[in-house]
């Protein structure tokens, strides 16, 4: 019979009295959450967690936060004391934390009832992400550099309070990881989270987007719809990219920012709107304010509690837990495969213009390139002296214009798959100048160029 693991986290060490019918099918694993967390013994998946409040300390427990990040158990069950030992700092716990909460005497089948489903539940969203391989962002969050444990701390403070959250950081540092964050650490966490991409919001069509239109309002209006703003009642609206708004876009939701009230096109009845606000933006606000680009009453009704995620060459040391755990998430059409020490080098010593979204699609690349057993740095399409190479300035023209052209070449060849006619074509060159450049260069036979496997190629054309 499969036995699936149930973690108990509770205050001291008196062992839980789970019955024998529920031990038939879950194996317990006690956690005192008021110590400091330490490496757990066993590998085993596990999903669903019991939160037991009932012996929760009055003064509190500094260490239940760090227990429950490092379970990372996707669905916690509550169980909360019942009237009147409960009270406001208990619920507020239940409901950060937990999908759902039950009260002393245990039911003990009841309880396992909800376990099994939240299993299910569990089970259900990981064979999801398996399928189509999870985004980085599902691991934008991780790591021990200094400047994401900062992040992640400010993200977890700001995240119990109900103020506008603004998440700063370059494209591809997970910004909407950070914002999910928030919502799911809220207390709004079981509500809708909305999203709004502003880049892509069309300056016509802004009002009836946000705040939704009456049947009749316009031309077209041949329905009453809910606006994006309103759908996101009792949930978190997200703002992505709110640095792409126009003067006119920004002036549109003031009213909702000052007040929390808008109204429908073509209605004249105020709406109230309760939603947690988080917003992100890759240029500091603070300067587009300067620049006239951006309205200061909208900056600092969204700007209180900033947070700034780190670029990914300033958090080196979290790069090969990164390069795992991004490969780990890979779609399962793509091989199995793990770095080289050399390629490895190459992966700590590249200045990541384009930040994690960079890093996941150069390892997916590799996947789909490498005939190897192992990713060697030419499959990720790092050719050239390591990033630190790059800080000399005694570097001529004709030094600059030959590293260029020795990674045109590199490049376009592992693009086309060792092809040299294809190369060339990609490059907009001969093939008499392709060789030229490689002669030109002395490209070895490592380099795969001459390679049988190229001149098969080759020779079929």
């Amino acid at each position: 019979m499969h036995t699936r693991l149930l973690t108990w986290l509770k205050a001291g060490s008196a062992s839980v009295p789970m019955p024998a019918h529920m031990r038939s099918h879950w194996q317990l694993r006690q956690v005192n959450y008021t110590v400091p967390p330490a490496g757990l013994s066993d590998s085993l998946a596990c999903h669903v967690g019991v939160l037991d409040l009932t012996d929760h300390p009055d003064n509190g427990s500094p260490y239940l936060d760090r227990w429950i990040e490092q379970l990372r158990i996707p669905f916690w069950i509550g169980i909360l004391p019942g009237a009147p030992a409960i009270n406001r700092h208990l619920a507020y716990l239940a409901s950060l934390y937990c999908s759902d909460y039950h009260t002393p005497p245990i039911d003990w089948s009841r309880l396992a009832m909800a376990a099994g489903h939240f299993w299910g539940m569990a089970e259900l969203q990981q064979e999801t992400s398996q399928a189509t391989g999870e985004d980085y962002q599902a691991v934008a969050l991780t790591g021990i550099s200094p400047g994401i444990r900062h992040a992640i701390s400010c993200l977890k403070r700001f995240a119990r309070t109900s103020e506008p959250v603004l998440i700063y950081g370059p494209s591809g540092t997970g910004k909407e990881s950070a914002a999910r964050f928030v919502h799911d650490h809220s207390m709004v966490r079981h509500g809708p989270m909305v999203v709004i991409n502003c880049a892509a919001l069309p300056a016509s069509l802004t009002q009836s987007e946000l705040f939704g239109h009456e049947k009749g309002a316009f031309t077209n209006a041949t329905d009453l719809r809910i606006g994006r703003i309103e759908a996101a009642n009792g949930g978190s609206l997200l703002l992505f990219g709110v640095d792409e708004l126009s003067l006119a876009q920004q002036s549109s939701l003031l009213r909702f920012l000052q007040e929390g009230v808008m109204e429908r096109v073509g209605s004249n009845e105020p709406i109230r709107v309760n939603a947690r606000l988080v917003a992100t933006a890759s240029t500091p606000l603070v300067e587009l304010v300067a620049q006239d680009k951006f309205r200061s009453d909208v900056f600092f009704r969204l700007g209180e509690m900033a947070v700034n995620l780190p670029a990914l060459k300033d958090r080196r040391e979290d790069i090969p837990f990164l390069v795992e755990s991004l490969l780990e998430r890979s779609p399962p059409h793509l091989p199995a495969k793990q770095p080289s020490p050399a390629a490895m080098q190459w992966l700590m010593d590249h200045p990541w213009p384009g930040n994690l979204r960079e890093l996941q699609n150069r390892l997916r690349r590799a996947l789909l390139l490498s005939e190897n057993s192992r990713i060697e740095a030419m499959d990720l399409g790092l050719y050239e002296a390591p990033a630190n190479v790059y800080d000399r300035y005694d570097l001529s023209l004709k030094q600059f214009r030959a590293r260029a052209e020795r990674q045109a070449l590199h490049c376009s060849l592992a693009l086309c798959h060792q092809n040299i006619s294809a190369a060339a074509r990609l490059l907009g060159i001969s093939r008499a100048s392709f060789y030229r450049l490689v002669d030109k260069y002395r490209m070895s036979a490592s380099d795969t160029i001459n390679s049988p496997s190229a001149s098969r190629r080759d020779n079929r054309r």
